[in-house]
């Protein structure tokens, strides 16, 4: 795990870039409290799950990757749409009639039970479109998918194939299977390549002809199709399009030659969201030109074909706060100690971006009727000055920003990191040094705690 690049010269965010619900919460939290926490807006999941929905085809579905937030009122939202974020629209638009997500994609027995208890609290009737992909899947997990209509199991191995088929055997159903490929080559961009390279994620792209082979011999399993997955965090539209084209054409050309009856084609993820604009000029995925570039795409009738977003349906639904324990001077540097660190968001350090704050100021000031007292930081005057932020674990990697220049920052202050809707609490090193969690807290439009989980 390496430290997050350095920021220089880029400059804090202004607190004013906060949506009000936010800045307002953080500027609301109880004087002394030492709080972390994720602030949570539902309104923009749900608005973003319709913008989706509303650029795609009636062929298409989406299928929210749960492991970029499994939170269940993002869960409940995502499948509502907007207009009613946590309750199933009455108006239904999406080809399994959801306003918003059409289904999850799940990789352990844990998300099939998040995702099943979103369907239940929604009031589902009929069929719950679950799809599940990994290289190490359970038998419990491959069980749970058997029990389950309308699920489709992402065979990563031959290996894997054999222990669904003995589950599905054992419990005598059929289960509906897309063999997921590793391409021979990927000409797409991204943070994450999992295709076009040796690599534990699918079948390599040679080897697909003799698994259908196998695979027909199954009298438990039905291939319905074929799962790609190639890379996470694309932001070119046009690139993403030609993808969609190959996996199409792979798809048809390979089932033609092995006599299966196509019926789904599921592309994966891989839409990426601008996290570094200020400094690398990053644009949001065009999703309008995506979208006119799919409506013209031909595609055999009867087959749908599958999305699985994570991070472009979330990630700015959410912010990580933490409030500063510290502030010091040490050979030239300035730090800034959060009661909070990767334990809490390790998406900076992971993914070695920078991830752009904002300081919030709270001392000197009453917040909640109870003042914040004033901690003289005469040694450590960070006016104008680049600082590195850091958490409260007993190691150096405990680092979320390097080198970003801010205004006075006081012990009592908050940090507030946007765009932490997806790979945030559920990606963190939750246990190391046995500090507590962070809160999870939804918020309404004025900013009040509607829901607050641990």
């Amino acid at each position: 795990m390496d430290l997050p690049p350095s920021a220089a010269p880029l400059r804090a965010l202004p607190a004013e870039r906060l949506p009000p619900a936010v800045l307002a919460a953080v500027q609301a939290w109880p004087a002394g409290a030492e709080t972390s926490a994720y602030l949570y807006d539902l309104s923009v999941a749900a608005r973003n799950a319709t913008a989706l929905r509303a650029c795609l085809p009636a062929w298409a579905e989406i299928c929210y990757a749960v492991k970029a937030n499994g939170f269940p009122p993002i869960l409940d939202a995502l499948l509502a749409g907007s207009g009613q974020p946590g309750a199933s629209s009455a108006e239904p638009s999406g080809p399994l009639g959801w306003a918003g997500v059409d289904g999850f994609e799940v990789s352990s027995v844990r998300e099939v039970r998040l995702a099943q208890g979103a369907y239940e609290r929604a009031g589902a009737v009929g069929p719950r479109r679950l799809v599940a992909s990994g290289p190490a899947k359970s038998v419990a997990l491959l069980t749970a998918l058997a029990q389950s209509d309308g699920s489709v199991v992402n065979v990563e191995s031959v290996g894997e194939l054999r222990r669904l088929a003995a589950v599905a055997g054992s419990l005598g159903r059929q289960v509906a299977v897309a063999v997921r490929v590793n391409p021979a080559r990927v000409a797409l961009a991204g943070s994450l390549q999992m295709g076009g390279r040796p690599s534990a994620f699918g079948i390599p792209e040679p080897d697909v002809p003799a698994v259908l082979e196998l695979a027909a011999g199954l009298a438990h399993v039905d291939v319905v199709g074929f799962h790609v997955h190639a890379v996470s965090a694309n932001l070119d539209a046009v690139a993403h399009l030609d993808y969609v084209r190959w996996c199409l054409d792979f798809a048809v050309r390979t089932a033609t030659a092995a006599g299966v009856d196509l019926r789904l084609v599921d592309m994966g993820g891989g839409f990426g969201v601008p996290f570094e604009p200020d400094r690398r000029g990053e644009v949001p995925f065009d999703l309008a030109r995506f979208g006119d570039g799919l409506a013209s795409m031909p595609i055999p009738a009867d087959v749908r074909a599958i999305f699985e977003p994570g991070r472009l349906l979330v990630a700015d639904a959410g912010w990580y706060v933490a409030e500063v324990i510290d502030v010091k001077r040490s050979y030239g540097t300035h730090f800034v100690v959060l009661r909070g660190g990767i334990h809490h968001f390790a998406l900076p350090t992971s993914w070695e971006i920078v991830h752009n704050f904002a300081v919030v100021p709270r001392t000197g000031q009453s917040v909640a009727g109870t003042a914040i007292p004033e901690i003289p930081c005469e040694l450590a005057d960070t006016d104008g000055r680049p600082v590195t932020v850091v958490g409260e674990l007993c190691t150096p990697e405990d680092t979320l920003a390097r080198d970003i220049t801010v205004g006075p920052v006081r012990p009592g202050d908050a940090v507030v990191f946007p765009m932490a809707g997806a790979y945030g609490y559920e990606f963190a090193l939750t246990d190391f040094l046995g500090h507590p969690r962070p809160d999870r807290i939804v918020l309404d439009a004025s900013g009040n705690r509607v829901r607050t989980a641990g």
